[in-house]
């Protein structure tokens, strides 16, 4: 896909995060010169061709309150992985939920879902909900903790 001058600039504007302000969109069209609605428009556009996949926010869940990182992992039955992980996915203390391919005999996780709470034991808890819906389906798990703040970032252009 060709961007044009004005993909570029939209990009290069929104690349390190849309403005933390009430109406982010029109902030962003100020800087470029267009209404708000344009770069809402041309966005939305980006996401329904693929070259933009989504626009989401990214919590520092430390900042939050939330110090207690856990990516729990699942040994879940491969018949009955993809509707499970839906429903996990739909827990409101899950950020992010996916399935995975597992690695034998070293790794038999295969469904995946990031759990953040003010303490090790209310992951804990989470985890629990977790293996309560997972039922007999669920053969193994494990939390894996974070132990740094890793950063995250989204689409960057190459300066010219």
């Amino acid at each position: 896909m060709a961007l044009d001058a004005f993909d570029r600039a939209l990009i290069a504007a929104t690349q390190g995060g849309l403005p933390l302000v009430a109406r982010p969109y029109e902030a962003v069209g100020a800087m470029l010169g267009v209404p708000g609605e344009q770069v809402r428009e041309r966005l939305a556009r980006m996401i329904d061709e693929g070259l933009v996949r989504r626009i989401g926010a990214v919590p520092n869940h430390y900042r939050l309150g939330y110090t207690a990182n856990g990516m729990s992992v699942w040994d879940v039955d491969d018949t009955q992985v993809a509707a499970l992980g839906r429903q996990v996915a739909a827990l409101p203390g899950v950020s992010h939920c996916y399935r995975r391919p597992r690695h034998l005999p070293h790794w038999p996780y295969n469904l995946f879902a990031m759990l953040h709470g003010p303490n090790r034991a209310h992951v804990e808890q989470q985890a629990e909900q977790i293996a309560g819906l997972l039922g007999d389906a669920c053969r193994a798990h494990d939390i894996l903790y974070s132990t740094a703040i890793l950063k995250k970032t989204g689409l960057r252009l190459k300066e010219d």
